[in-house]
């Protein structure tokens, strides 16, 4: 019979690696649900080795960080890039896709 490895167990481990890390929270950012980002980055901290270890990494307040990645979080801009900076990651800006693109008048 095979090792069945449970889901959370196998995305904490992919979580390990940056590139998969970062493939993770651009899909969370489409998603409809904004907390879905948060959400992401909150596993990606539990992979990477906790909240204590983001905290030191990112020098950012433990108890902060668990309530900016709460589901009621709303995580300040600088925060967010040391967050990122901590996993390893950086935030880059792209043109929306023509299908996702709000038009503006002029």
């Amino acid at each position: 019979m095979a090792k069945v490895k449970n889901y959370k167990e196998h995305l904490l481990e992919e979580l390990q690696n940056s590139e998969e890390a970062a493939a993770y929270l651009n899909a969370a950012l489409h998603d409809d649900d904004p907390h879905a980002f948060l959400l992401a980055l909150r596993d990606i901290a539990e992979a990477q080795g906790g909240m204590g270890w983001l905290a030191e990494q990112s020098e950012l307040n433990r108890e902060n960080l668990y309530r900016t990645l709460s589901m009621r979080g709303n995580p300040r801009f600088f925060n967010l890039l040391s967050v990122l900076d901590a996993f390893g990651l950086e935030l880059s800006i792209h043109p929306k896709s023509k299908r996702r693109h709000r038009q503006t008048r002029v």
